[in-house]
């Protein structure tokens, strides 16, 4: 994976320039919070375009509020689009996942402040470390609501085996190369 992360990093310097790398506090396992990285695919100050954009559009603010991810999200730069719809913009959680702050699957890396929509079964969410794959990953992704993402990592953690593991691994790769539920 080395030579495809380089050449991301070249590609991301040449187009937006630095940081290359974006560090976001997570939370994960038993409520330890780690940084999750990905490579950097949003504009600078994207903070700040994120919040114009809800203050000046309601349709977009509804969207926000529901699933915390917008179809079309004016932070995303036209190279971190592309990354994030092959899901190259994730490969430097190997290293979270060589730290020991996640695993290969499990659910998705969630902000501290996400667990309020998980309510009694954030329990659940903090049993097990999250994945750089994982149920919500292949089970239609973006196409689905938070709330359907909250019943999908719970049915995870309670049921998680080798042979599910696997079965993930498995669907994930069919889920990049189609990019079914990116955006």
């Amino acid at each position: 994976m080395a030579p495809l992360g380089i050449l991301v990093a070249a590609m991301i310097y040449a187009t937006e320039g630095g940081p290359i790398f974006f560090g976001h506090e997570r939370v994960g396992r038993h409520g330890r919070r780690f940084k999750c990285y990905k490579f950097r695919t949003m504009v600078r100050d994207s903070e700040a375009v994120l919040q114009a954009h809800l203050k000046n559009n309601p349709l977009a603010r509804a969207e926000w509020e529901a699933r915390r991810k917008l179809r079309n999200d004016p932070r995303v730069s036209r190279l971190g689009e592309i990354l994030r719809k092959s899901s190259v913009d994730e490969l430097p959680q190997l290293f979270n996942i060589l730290r020991g702050d996640m695993s290969l699957v499990g659910p998705r890396p969630i902000v501290q402040d996400e667990l309020q929509y998980y309510g009694e079964n954030a329990r659940f969410y903090l049993s097990v470390r999250p994945g750089l794959t994982g149920l919500w990953q292949t089970s239609g992704r973006s196409d689905t609501s938070y709330s359907q993402r909250v019943m999908l990592d719970t049915e995870y953690a309670l049921t998680y085996n080798f042979w599910l593991d696997a079965r993930i691994v498995l669907k994930t790769a069919e889920v990049v190369l189609t990019r079914e539920g990116s955006y």
